[in-house]
């Protein structure tokens, strides 16, 4: 098994919190694992995005010029990762912002997700990335959602621990809809 991912988006998206959720899931069932997270002078606003590898045997490089999935949070991420993809590929866009036609390939396996509109209906549009990572998990079975679930409860402790649910939620509601989307 070998998987590797870059995911992107603007800063504040969540994608280096899933991204980092994605590896550990990785780690707690046994797997090697890389995180590689990259981000703008901003924080929030810039651009950001990670590349995470899931493997069963040692990783020799955190880098991937053609992987074998991309999650994009928004139209630019979209435009400039899609073009990486391997042919049959796997690529979650978040349709709340990437509109279709900026995909220029046929030759992918995309799912375009209302990401905002699910995770707003699980309780809080803060959890898009979430949605996404969901449906990328449910495409891929790169994980599984009690390895995603064992993460969260692991990263989001103490006064966090609070959002653990809507998180696990929002998770969810992204696999049901890329679940759907076969």
């Amino acid at each position: 098994m070998y998987q590797d991912v870059i995911m992107a988006g603007f800063g504040g998206q969540g994608i280096l919190l899933i991204g980092d959720i994605l590896a550990q899931a990785g780690m707690m069932m046994g797997r090697h694992v890389t995180w590689m997270p990259s981000y703008g002078v901003e924080m929030r606003g810039g651009t950001a995005n990670t590349t995470v590898v899931i493997s069963d045997k040692r990783i020799g490089s955190p880098i991937t010029g053609r992987p074998h999935g991309v999650i994009a949070m928004n139209g630019p991420s979209l435009e400039k990762f899609a073009p990486w993809l391997r042919p049959v590929g796997c690529l979650i866009a978040n349709k709340s912002m990437c509109e279709s036609n900026l995909l220029k390939r046929d030759d992918v396996d995309a799912v375009f997700v209302p990401c905002v509109e699910i995770a707003t209906e699980a309780g809080d549009s803060k959890a898009s990335s979430m949605v996404a990572l969901g449906a990328f998990v449910e495409k891929t079975q790169s994980v599984t959602y009690e390895a995603i679930c064992q993460a969260l409860e692991s990263y989001l402790s103490g006064k966090k621990a609070k959002f653990i649910p809507l998180n696990q939620q929002a998770v969810k509601k992204g696999m049901e809809f890329a679940s759907s989307a076969r």
